[in-house]
């Protein structure tokens, strides 16, 4: 059992004394409203991270000029207007004792949306991230001194506001790190070359900002330490860069990896494991005096090691505490199985709030995240018998909520435990959150004295099911082959059993029908865990295609570490003696010797099911989760907070 304590001592920037080590590292909402101001579902939402316990929480990438506003819609605090919504902010904030900076961006340059900024600027004259055909304005001192002034008049906003410190966004390649950078800073003026030079608008911003502050408000610089691609900044330089701003007055540093290049480490996936930028601390720690900050796909426990390790002082959560807003309180409370993990799959976090999409945030697992004023579990008056088939993702969001209304809920599963096909899912080492997940449940069903049936299968005209109010079917999906000549052969399994049944995998020569993400898994769990070399099969021009960019990109690096056989825009002919047949891209057709072959097709709904259910039962049943529509976890967790949240209507 780890001791959570190192976690809730009091820590000081400058003469801030914040409660404890666990800090909410800024992230996007896209919660504005269009005039730049903050609309409620972001206060809202920070307000209840508040009442979870955490020690401080750092509002995201407020930039100090609508001019400069080229990313995601987190607000400006330019105009005076502003001021009364980030008041109440603070405020609501303040209330459960919590501290609150605001993060003040002058914004994302060369990585602009091309667009919300039709020719953005930058340290030099430069490619454009999005669309390298064009070319960003390189900032003249007119345009250098614009953005200082606002920077100034933005701290004096925030000032007004009450907010508690200042973070000025210096990171993931954005518009200051351009200019600390020489893969992008090429300048020959007073802004570029050598070290100093080129942090000389990074100390004009920290000056502009003492200047609009209260002298009592810290200012916090958020820098990745380590680019991590070829030509970028490297953390022995930054290191240089870390001294040169202490010297000149920064009072904590926000450090982590990563960059537009490396995306992957902006919003890391479920491929980098655990704590995977907590390697630049030491070196911080190292070459500054001032409190360290650390942020990256942290657990409890890697936050505890790292606080003890005396390496950082805070220890930040996003996505963590977007899935479960108590997980401080929680652990203070001793109550770490009440923890629900954030699964980092990036699909309704940066999934919904970045470019392809632009709606607000939410959460795979939390469906209330930024809609807390609208969602909630609702307390019965009239308690109902509620009886939910399948005991999935879906299943058991809806029991969870259902059983917390007040309802009386009785659960059958024709499976041995519970997680539906995320029993499968969960195998690989890298996917450990969701295997937390589903022990999360697990917890909660006992708590709540959920009635557990596993290991029934009820007939859809069964009598077990008479005697309820209310139903919700969450069945789920099964695994899809197509009519491929030879997927029936004794050497064939599905990706579900290839995850669960180990030994049904036979030999050296594995191939894998389908290259989803799932597929995908199958093959990376096969050769990180198993030494194994696995082809993937995959009809499209791309492996996984619908998965998300930044996931996409930790799996891309993944493929290519393991050198997987990889065959995209390749059709599965026919399995055969010699191996499977396939047809590449030009109708080619060649063999890929095969022991063992892998089907990962993908799923298909089990509707028929389901609808024998609402035909027996009518109005009083609801069908959600994979039975209804084959979806992603997120998507089955949202029909079940859904359905259990709204037994009574």
């Amino acid at each position: 059992m780890t001791n959570y304590d190192a976690l809730f001592t009091p820590f000081k920037i400058g003469s801030l004394e914040i409660r404890n080590r666990i800090v909410e590292a800024p992230h996007g909402t896209n919660a504005a409203n269009g005039d730049g101001t903050i609309s409620d579902n972001k206060i809202d939402f920070y307000a209840r991270r508040a009442q979870g316990g955490v020690g401080m929480i750092i509002e995201g990438c407020t930039f100090i000029s609508q001019e400069l506003a080229s990313g995601c819609i987190e607000g400006a605090i330019e105009e005076k207007f502003s001021v009364p919504r980030q008041s109440v902010l603070v405020e609501a904030v303040h209330r459960h004792g919590a501290k609150i900076a605001i993060q003040l961006s002058c914004g994302v340059g060369r990585n602009a949306f091309p667009s919300r900024y039709k020719t953005p600027m930058s340290a030099s004259a430069i490619p454009a991230t999005l669309d390298p055909s064009i070319i960003c304005k390189e900032m003249d001192k007119d345009d250098i001194a614009r953005v200082m002034n606002w920077f100034t008049n933005a701290a004096s906003n925030a000032a007004k506001a009450g907010f508690d410190a200042i973070e000025i966004h210096a990171h993931a390649g954005y518009l200051i790190d351009q200019f600390l950078s020489p893969c992008w800073n090429h300048r020959t003026d007073e802004y570029g070359g050598s070290v100093e030079n080129r942090c000389r608008f990074a100390i004009e911003a920290v000056q502009a900002c003492r200047k609009g502050a209260r002298p009592d408000m810290p200012i916090i610089v958020r820098i990745s330490l380590d680019h991590r691609f070829p030509g970028g900044r490297t953390l022995e330089d930054s290191i240089e860069i870390l001294k040169v701003l202490e010297k000149a007055g920064v009072d904590a540093f926000d450090v982590d990896a990563g960059s537009y290049e490396t995306i992957d480490y902006i919003f890391p996936p479920a491929y980098l494991g655990n704590a995977c930028m907590a390697y630049v601390t030491k070196a911080a720690r190292q070459a500054v005096s001032v409190p360290i900050m650390n942020a990256g796909n942290h657990t409890p426990e890697t936050a505890v090691a790292l606080i003890e390790s005396g390496d950082a002082d805070f220890v930040m959560f996003a996505r963590g505490l977007i899935a479960d807003p108590d997980l401080p309180k929680k652990l203070i409370e001793g109550r770490r199985e009440d923890v629900r993990p954030c699964i980092r799959c990036n699909e309704d976090c940066i999934g919904r709030t970045g470019a392809f999409k632009m709606a607000m945030l939410s959460c795979a697992v939390n469906t209330e995240a930024c809609q807390e004023r609208w969602m909630g579990i609702p307390k019965t008056e009239s308690p109902k018998k509620v009886c939910i088939i399948g005991a999935g993702p879906a299943g058991l969001e809806a029991a969870r909520t259902a059983a917390l209304s007040g309802h009386k809920v009785t659960l059958f599963e024709a499976a041995d435990k519970v997680g539906g096909m995320v029993t499968a899912a969960e195998t690989p080492s890298f996917k450990g959150q969701l295997k937390a997940l589903i022990k999360y449940y697990e917890v909660q069903m006992e708590k709540l004295s959920v009635d557990m049936r596993l290991n029934t299968f009820v007939a859809a005209d069964a009598p077990e099911l008479e005697g309820y109010d209310k139903y919700i079917v969450a069945v789920g999906s099964e695994p899809f082959t197509p009519p491929i000549p030879g997927m029936d052969r004794d050497n064939v399994i599905t990706v579900q059993d290839a995850h669960r049944h180990k030994e049904m995998i036979k030999g050296d020569n594995i191939v894998i029908c389908g290259g989803g993400q799932s597929g995908c898994d199958c093959a990376l769990e096969l050769a990180e865990d198993f030494g194994k070399c696995p082809a993937i099969v995959e009809m499209a021009p791309r492996l996984s295609p619908d998965l998300n960019m930044m996931s996409h990109a930790a799996l891309d690096k993944l493929v290519k570490e393991y050198k997987l056989d990889i065959h995209t825009s390749t059709k599965v002919k026919s399995v055969e003696d010699d191996g499977v047949h396939v047809l590449d891209a030009d109708g080619d057709e060649k063999v890929l010797p095969a022991d063992t072959v892998i089907s990962a097709f993908g799923l298909r709904k089990l509707s028929a099911y389901a609808e024998a259910v609402r035909a027996r039962f009518g109005w009083r049943v609801r069908i959600i989760g994979d039975c209804d529509k084959v979806g992603r976890i997120g998507t089955a967790v949202r029909g079940g907070y859904f359905a259990g949240t709204t037994i009574d209507d």
